[in-house]
């Protein structure tokens, strides 16, 4: 072989090589494109998807019905004390909550004295999201029977009443509609027909996933949330500890030189009207 022949031979192989090696790197090219692409859906999907449910938390159901006397937007308030009160608590609680329970059977009297006094006006979110991890309806049946005492004008006795029975978390005890009924019987004329079928055709359903949903689009993740007037104070308002003391003593503080308000009997507010609403702005946690 001549060496203008192996010379021709030679420089074809390299435009192969070359060729070869161009095909190759439009291969690869292609084959990142491709990838960007299906990660660019996968996180475009993602982000539709975050959208769609962040609208549906977003949007919290108006319900059919609500419970008599509760107040705010879409009447999802349960107030308890005089609407004129120069403080306001507000309290975020669940029926099988079992900090919930330990916060009100070492706060309650005091609250209680509180709202007779005229001193605070107390704001309550009844919600129910422990069913959704532990499974049951107790969260659910015993913020709906709350909702019925609250609409025949009971709502403080019996709310106390229920967890100073509160069973423990894993216990679905206010799941059985009956044990709700049974409980009620401890509060002077609450036990009724209507109360009874109140609670046995949950007729208050649609305001407790109304307020649950509200709760989920709130800022708040766990209960109890307490604030007073409008600042986070469980478990410590600063640097100080909640104690029934510490509560008494920044209500004072907060209400020194201010008019206090005019309670109904028991505490209960007195036909609370739908117009009246939290005073204070609730802020993040």
């Amino acid at each position: 072989m001549s060496d203008k022949n192996r010379e021709g031979k030679r420089n074809a192989r390299e435009k192969m090589q070359e060729a070869r090696a161009a095909e190759e790197a439009r291969a690869k090219r292609k084959k990142k494109l491709a990838v960007g692409g299906v990660v660019v859906v996968v996180i475009a999907a993602a982000v539709v998807i975050g959208v769609v449910v962040q609208n549906q938390r977003s949007k919290p159901e108006t319900p059919a019905a609500a419970p008599a006397g509760t107040i705010g937007d879409k009447n999802l308030i349960i107030p308890v004390g005089a609407a004129n009160a120069p403080s306001t608590l507000t309290v975020y609680e669940d029926p099988r909550c079992p900090a919930c329970g330990s916060f009100e059977r070492s706060f309650s009297p005091t609250i209680d004295q509180l709202e007779d006094a005229g001193k605070i006006f107390v704001n309550y979110h009844i919600v129910s999201f422990i069913d959704r991890s532990l499974g049951g309806s107790g969260s659910k049946n015993g913020a709906n029977a709350l909702g019925c005492a609250q609409n025949v004008g009971h709502f403080r006795d019996y709310h106390d009443v229920l967890y100073r029975n509160q069973p423990d978390e894993t216990e679905d005890s206010f799941g059985s509609k009956q044990t709700l009924i049974d409980l009620a019987k401890q509060v002077p004329g609450l036990d009724t027909p209507a109360f009874q079928s109140c609670v046995n055709t949950n007729q208050f359903g649609g305001w407790v996933s109304a307020v649950q949903q509200d709760f989920d689009k709130s800022s708040f993740k766990s209960t109890p949330t307490v604030l007073l007037n409008g600042e986070a104070i469980y478990p410590k308002k600063g640097d100080e500890q909640i104690s029934p003391e510490n509560l008494v003593k920044w209500v004072d503080a907060a209400n020194q030189g201010k008019t206090l308000g005019t309670p109904g009997s028991n505490g209960q507010s007195p036909a609370p009207t739908s117009t009246a609403g939290e005073t204070n702005t609730t802020p993040s946690p």
